[in-house]
C-alpha cells in the first residue's frame, strides 16, 4: 500500500461518497483488485473529511 499523505483531501465527504457510489456501479458490485485499492484509498479520504476512521482489512 503506497504512503498517505498527511493532508488527504481537499474535497468534502459528499464528493468522496459520490466518487465511491460511482465506482461500485461501474464495477457492477464486484470490484477487481485495482478496484479495491481505489476503494480503500476513497474510504481513507472520506474518514479524514468526516473525522471518522476506517478499518480495512489485510
Amino acid at each position: 500500500m503506497s504512503p498517505m499523505p498527511s493532508s488527504l483531501s481537499a474535497r468534502s465527504a459528499a464528493e468522496v461518497n459520490a466518487e465511491i457510489r460511482d465506482l461500485w456501479q461501474r464495477s457492477g458490485g464486484s470490484l477487481t483488485p485495482q478496484d479495491e485499492a481505489d476503494y480503500q484509498r476513497l474510504l481513507m479520504e472520506w474518514a479524514a473529511t468526516t473525522g471518522g476512521s476506517v478499518r480495512t482489512t489485510a
